[in-house]
């Protein structure tokens, strides 16, 4: 079942700790390619319809965390899951909207790569779910240690792309107009 193409009526995209506090810790990509790819991700679940889970820590004084606004204005309006685990499917609340979702392919984003998606990743498999990291919706701490996470997410059967290519091999036929506005996002990404 994994070794399949990505069945866009089969994902959910999880976009994990993409707030203020965290992303400034992003050393592996710049940040503005991170917000592009963040951005990308959020359009693409739009044309297509896919679920999104936006999950976050709030802050010490119990605040709610505040996302960037490229999920918004890639996806439109949302809600914020507040887990008080690292690993967002460890949250039972979490795991409960993709389980009753009926879809079984986790796309995920996050900051930082090393935890916030290098855990769920790892895990993802034991729940059922086939995990794809999205490279460029992505940034961690340090290329040595994201590099790590990299290889531990594979090792756990999990998979990596980026959000051109799942533009590409989810957008379908390219006489139908949702194609033609996922192709847009691949041409979003390419440009500077």
């Amino acid at each position: 079942m994994f070794n399949q193409p990505i069945d866009p009526q089969d994902c959910v995209v999880l976009f994990a700790d993409l707030q203020q506090g965290i992303v400034e810790l992003t050393q592996t990509v710049p940040f503005d390619r991170l917000c592009k790819g963040v951005r990308g991700l959020a359009r693409l679940a739009k044309i297509l319809a896919l679920p999104i889970i936006v999950t976050g820590v709030a802050g010490e004084d119990g605040a709610p965390a505040v996302m960037i606004p490229q999920i918004a204005e890639g996806y439109g309006d949302y809600t914020i899951k507040h887990r008080t685990t690292a690993n967002s499917l460890l949250n039972d609340e979490i795991l409960g909207i993709i389980k009753s979702s009926g879809r079984h392919t986790l796309l995920i984003s996050g900051v930082a790569t090393e935890l916030a998606v290098q855990l769920p990743a790892v895990t993802a498999a034991d729940h059922g779910l086939r995990g794809v990291v999205v490279v460029d919706a992505c940034g961690g701490v340090s290329v040595r240690t994201e590099q790590a996470a990299f290889a531990r997410i594979t090792q756990a059967g999990s998979t990596t792309s980026c959000v051109m290519t799942l533009a590409g091999e989810l957008s379908g036929d390219f006489r139908q107009p949702t194609a033609q506005q996922a192709i847009g996002v691949v041409f979003e990404m390419a440009a500077g």
